[in-house]
């Protein structure tokens, strides 16, 4: 601001010095445009030097600002000072970039930057490595021409990626890749791409070796509940320090009988695709049926057991799978509620899902536990295995079902006051009809829960 004034005072006095001579000459008009014209020649003479500099003055040439004075000196060195910060901050970046591009070399995941029209923008060393993709060949290119499966253009396009995609690596059937995409900035997206195979293969051993032992244990449980149910019926001849091991034996025998039971089913779900071939079920009379078996499984508890379902709802599923994820669900119910306690079975409709919901207000459960619930022999009290005779599986076999009907299962429970269990179904599994179990060939659908 200085300088400005300065610049100004400096015009002043040439302007005033041209009139006191014009005033002396007698042209006092001529003395001050030539005085002006003398200015301005001044100042184009300066920006002149200010643009050959730019000019030179490029990425690889750091010449120095030309010698001025007064406010020129101060465009000439603050120019200067603001190309040294954008300097250093312009190699701050790069070397930022920099590391970041070595370290996502160094990476065996792939990442790639895909712009909003879908094309790709940039990628790592292992991007090559796992998708075969070329640079600069593949750059700006659309990722689904790049990578032709259906499977991959439907999650591109439908753009729900709260799951990832497992499918066979482009040109290598050998391979499992496991894709992850998510969106930022103005509706770009980051994806990210990793080799699976070796867990893929863990993963169908641990299922062929549960298959495989279940069905190897299956013959001699069967064999020893035998002769243990045929002594307990001879009770009276047995020497009676040994009937009470005998009714132990009996039942435990029994519990691994289950256990093998429960692991077979899971395996068989597993690995085994769901059929086309399905069926149109009748919640009310799948719920009624569901209410008959209970009642004589828990007759002693004397439960309050509710059924709340239009009896115009017709869901399209496997029979047999959606009993057995209702009556695990209803069974786990009476085994933690009280006698007397109330236990209700409900189908609701709301805008987008079909909600099964299985109410008690038994025990409860502690949030802690919810998340794990799921999960293969999860107890949230080892004692309650002996005390219910549950196999710790019946959870893990619910979910797997729900799965396998585009469903899933929502927890909501408080300790002390009771549970709440429900089945998320999408709404175009349900229909209303008067056909009970009508077989209904419909094709696998790929649709999200909303």
């Amino acid at each position: 601001m200085r300088n400005w004034h300065s610049e100004l005072k400096r015009l002043l006095l040439v302007m005033a010095a041209a009139a006191v001579t014009g005033l002396v000459l007698g042209e006092l008009t001529l003395a001050l445009l030539i005085a002006l014209a003398l200015y301005v020649a001044v100042n184009l003479f300066q920006l002149r030097r200010l643009h050959l500099w730019l000019t030179r003055n490029t990425a690889d040439d750091h010449s120095d600002p030309p010698e001025s004075f007064g406010i020129w000196g101060d465009i000439f060195d603050g120019i200067y000072r603001l190309q040294n910060q954008e300097r250093k901050a312009s190699a701050y970046l790069e070397n930022i970039i920099n590391k970041a591009q070595e370290s996502s070399a160094a990476l065996e995941m792939a990442f790639i930057m895909i712009n909003k029209k879908g094309n790709l923008d940039w990628w790592n060393l292992a991007s090559e490595k796992l998708l075969g993709l070329q640079y600069p060949k593949d750059r700006n290119q659309s990722v689904t021409n790049l990578i032709r499966d259906p499977l991959f253009a439907d999650y591109f396009h439908r753009e729900n990626y709260t799951q990832t995609l497992k499918i066979k690596a482009p040109g290598d059937s050998q391979r499992v890749l496991e894709f992850q995409i998510a969106l930022f900035g103005e509706h770009e997206r980051l994806m990210i791409v990793r080799d699976i195979t070796q867990l893929h293969r863990l993963e169908s051993m641990r299922k062929d070796f549960v298959g495989n032992v279940s069905h190897e244990l299956g013959t001699p449980i069967t064999v020893i509940k035998g002769y243990l149910e045929a002594i307990v019926d001879n009770m009276d001849e047995l020497n009676p320090k040994w009937q009470n091991p005998m009714r132990q034996m009996r039942q435990q025998a029994m519990r691994m009988e289950n256990i093998v039971r429960d692991l077979l089913t899971l395996a068989s779900l597993e690995t085994e695709a769901m059929s086309r071939q399905q069926d149109r079920i009748n919640l009310a009379g799948l719920f009624q049926e569901i209410d008959n078996d209970l009642q004589q499984m828990f007759e002693e508890k004397s439960h309050k057991f509710e059924i709340e379902c239009d009896d115009s709802f017709e869901l399209t599923g496997k029979r047999s799978e959606m009993y057995s994820a209702i009556s695990n669900l209803v069974v786990n119910a009476a085994k933690y509620t009280p006698a007397h306690g109330k236990i209700q079975l409900t189908a609701k409709k709301t805008k987008k899902s079909l909600l099964i919901a299985v109410t008690d207000n038994g025990v409860g459960i502690e949030a802690k536990h919810i998340p794990r619930l799921t999960e293969r022999f999860y107890r949230v009290d080892s004692s309650r295995s002996a005390d219910t005779g549950g196999t710790g599986l019946g959870l893990a076999i619910v979910k797997h079902i729900l799965s396998r009907h585009n469903g899933e299962l929502l927890i909501d429970s408080e300790f002390g006051k009771g549970s709440k269990f429900t089945c998320k179904l999408p709404l175009s599994r349900l229909s209303t009809g008067t056909n009970k179990t009508a077989p209904l060939a419909i094709a696998n659908e790929a649709a999200s829960i909303s």
